[in-house]
């Protein structure tokens, strides 16, 4: 292949490029090639995503970006002079080029943004090292120099360009969109090469994969826009070619400049970044006293262990604590964690000493007894029987997530106290993408052609009430709306549109949560943006883990506000002060309240099927509250039933195995948390308890042939895939036909089992 795209636009510019990234790498594979650039609109939202789909698609990856210049300087910001910026194509050749790309395109927004993230010369000079620049389109620098103050400017502009960025690293862009400008520029471009010997380049500036796809990216444009198709003013394309044109139709069209087209192989094979991953960038917790951090965490933790203990409400002796408190230091320890729990010790313990409303913890870091110990978490892991390996999994290196809910109205100091200790550039918050879900993408689609609200609200009523539902869901289930579609040529040309956009980002905004904090700044990592004055990291919550950057949750819950302004009240009002960490968990009062069905305004159980569901369950202890939260989801709600049975009535309650019932009892038979399939596994079995989770997140995820072979081990025993030893059910007295059966009930809850720790946070 002598062809590669090199500006090419995926959903990341958002509402107007439609090349879905999944979708690409196939198109890219039909038309035979092998290479192809990411080239969004100011933004780097989708480079991590492009670079993992095309690395395993065996394609290779140009990690590049369309930046936005401006007209004077990126500090000048006048209405009517500085909102129209240039555009320039960026391509990142190694990992230096791709490190000042972060830089430009961060800078972009933290100090340029007016109407877009723009950078300057300025900024240019100081980190074009490791880039190729491409002249641009027809809103480049260069295209309106060329129309506005003609040629000999033009070619004045391209010499400072390629003194910039140096022989062979700036490029000429032609183009092959058929629009008449364009075919005048491209002719005036040609001429430069033969005047300067800058290089030609062909680009497409790719918005859509395929020709017909035209009209649905006027649309796109449109939904962006907030315009009509019929509107006059709106903004055209004036085209139908900006899609992704095979090599034969770009070397057909740039038959008498083939350099063009060679040159694009020319900078493929220039670029080579290998962006690293798992390498982790953790700030060090330097302790004031002068002691290591493990040293430092230590001392805390068994302090902290000895306070607990006073007001232990467990049967288990002080002796399992102290054995769980040293397992769990070893495990983190050997991780590498220690300063990530002082971190988080350390904020908490800032919020403790100002009085600011810390919630028990939430998500499986409950399972922690370290955390526990140092008042990270409130809640007693060995009471209530939670797993440190499904927090921690000393057999699968993760990273490890606190959730902490803080009050609702200071959890921007806790921000700001960070932020001051590690610095402003080594924090940050982190994006989150809305998407087109499907009656949105519905409207949006029906507001662009211009059809009625009572018409579009007729079409979003046929589709059935059910949480995420696809359009192609919605068509199999409703008969109404299918009818509609296949009767209604209106219809059916909304219904069509939408399905192409359904899904795609539709804006950006601020994780509710998550905030990341780094060992060095941010941007030598990856990008920033501003998201309503907040600064936050480009890639999503789901990216960051990857590529070393720890997500911490900061969530902010107006249920420990409440909670606060109800305790100020009290003693206001009574001279009665409420500690809320020494509230009993066994006043009968608050379960017969809760049976009663009083439960407006207690979190978590106040809306009307868990009032009805509490009601009919009659909690007794926290541990029925921690299973109700647990089965009032979709999936475990098929055994409320069951439970339910099984509380009131005990004696119905069986095992298929004596070891399963220590495990199963205190849920009366029912398999409903995660941390329960992990005992199933290592009890019966003999798997490790990492290992256990490892089956457990096998079973979760549901591939065939990883579970064939866990559920040999299971049954049989053998060796796992670390060469561990396991000793198998039978071994274990438990016959073929009943591992058999265990194994299968276990995988087909499994995807449902809820995180015990993330449920007793919620009951607490």
């Amino acid at each position: 292949m002598s062809f590669t795209h090199l500006h090419l636009h995926t959903e990341y510019s958002l509402l107007d490029g439609a090349n879905r990234i999944k979708d690409l790498i196939p198109r890219l594979k039909e038309l035979g090639m092998d290479s192809c650039a990411i080239t969004d609109h100011g933004v780097m939202y989708g480079v991590i995503h492009f670079y993992k789909a095309m690395k395993e698609a065996g394609l290779k990856p140009i990690i590049g970006c369309e930046v936005y210049v401006a007209p004077r300087g990126r500090f000048d910001k006048v209405s009517g002079i500085d909102n129209q910026p240039f555009h320039l194509v960026l391509l990142a050749k190694n990992l230096q080029g791709y490190k000042n790309l972060i830089k430009l395109i961060s800078y972009g927004f933290t100090e340029g943004f007016y109407y877009r993230p723009r950078i300057d010369y300025e900024l240019l000079q100081k980190y074009h090292e490791g880039l190729i620049c491409l002249s641009g389109c027809l809103s480049g620098e260069m295209a309106r120099t060329f129309f506005n103050q003609g040629y000999d400017e033009a070619k004045k502009l391209a010499l400072k360009y390629q003194k910039l960025f140096g022989e062979n690293q700036y490029y000429l862009e032609v183009q092959a969109n058929h629009l008449p400008d364009q075919l005048k520029y491209n002719q005036a471009l040609i001429q430069m090469n033969r005047e300067t010997k800058i290089p030609l380049v062909a680009t497409n500036d790719c918005h859509y994969q395929k020709k017909e796809s035209a009209l649905a990216h006027e649309v796109l444009v449109c939904m962006q826009t907030g315009k009509k198709l019929k509107d006059e003013d709106r903004m055209r394309m004036d085209t139908d070619e900006f899609y992704i044109k095979s090599e034969e139709e770009m070397s057909e069209f740039f038959s008498e400049i083939p350099e063009a087209i060679e040159n694009t192989q020319k900078i493929a094979e220039q670029c080579n970044v290998e962006i690293p991953f798992g390498e982790m960038h953790l700030p060090k917790y330097i302790p004031e006293d002068g002691s290591s951090s493990y040293e430092f965490i230590e001392k805390l933790s068994y302090a902290g262990l000895n306070e607990r203990l006073k007001n232990k409400r467990s049967d288990k002796s002080d002796e399992e604590y102290f054995d769980r408190l040293k397992h769990e230091l070893d495990v983190i320890k050997s991780m590498d964690y220690v300063d990530y729990f002082l971190i988080v010790w350390d904020f908490v313990r800032f919020a403790h000493e100002n009085n600011i409303m810390v919630g028990p913890g939430r998500g499986s870091g409950g399972g922690s007894l370290v955390a526990y110990a140092l008042k990270i978490t409130n809640i007693d892991p060995l009471q209530f029987n939670l797993l440190f390996e499904r927090f921690l999994n000393p057999e699968r290196v993760s990273m490890p997530d606190f959730d902490m809910d803080f009050c609702y109205e200071r959890r921007g100091e806790i921000i700001e106290y960070v932020t001051e200790k590690y610095g402003s550039d080594h924090v940050c918050q982190i994006i989150t993408f809305g998407t087109l879900a499907a009656r949105q993408s519905i409207r949006d689609v029906a507001r662009v052609l211009d059809v009625s609200f009572a018409e579009t609200s007729k079409i979003i009523k046929m589709i059935p009430n059910i949480l995420n539902i696809t359009i192609d869901q919605a068509l199999s289930i409703s008969k109404e709306l299918q009818t509609a579609y296949d009767d209604s040529e209106q219809t059916k040309e909304i219904i069509d549109l939408a399905k192409q956009f359904e899904g795609m980002p539709r804006h950006a905004s601020t994780h509710a949560a998550g905030v990341v904090i780094a060992d060095v700044p941010i941007t030598d990592i990856a990008p920033l943006s501003l998201n309503d004055e907040a600064v936050v990291v480009q890639y999503d919550k789901d990216i960051i883990e990857s590529i070393g950057l720890i997500k911490m949750d900061f969530l902010g819950l107006r249920t420990l506000t409440v909670m606060r302004d109800t305790a100020d009240m009290v003693k206001q009002n009574h001279n009665i002060n409420i500690d809320f960490d020494t509230i009993p968990f066994d006043d009968h009062h608050v379960y017969q309240m809760l049976s009663d069905g009083d439960t407006a305004g207690v979190f978590q159980l106040e809306s009307n099927g868990m009032t009805s569901f509490i009601k009919e369950m009659k909690p007794q202890n926290l541990e029925d509250i921690i299973a109700g939260i647990s089965l009032f989801r979709p999936g475990p709600m098929e055994q409320i039933p069951k439970y339910v049975r099984s509380l009131h009535h005990p004696e119905t309650i069986s095992y298929d195995h004596k070891l399963l019932k220590p495990i199963l009892k205190m849920t009366y038979g029912c398999i409903i948390y995660q941390e329960q399939v992990m005992q199933i596994v290592r009890e019966l079995a003999g798997f490790s308890m990492g290992q256990s989770d490892n089956v457990r997140r096998a079973m979760s995820k549901k591939k065939p042939e990883i579970l064939r072979k866990y559920k040999d081990l299971f049954i049989h025993g053998g060796e796992d895939e670390a060469g561990k030893h396991v000793e198998g059910a039978i071994s274990n007295d438990v016959s073929e036909n009943i591992a058999d059966k265990i194994f299968n009930e276990v995988e087909a809850f499994a995807g449902y089992a809820f995180n015990k720790s993330h449920a007793a946070g919620y009951a607490v």
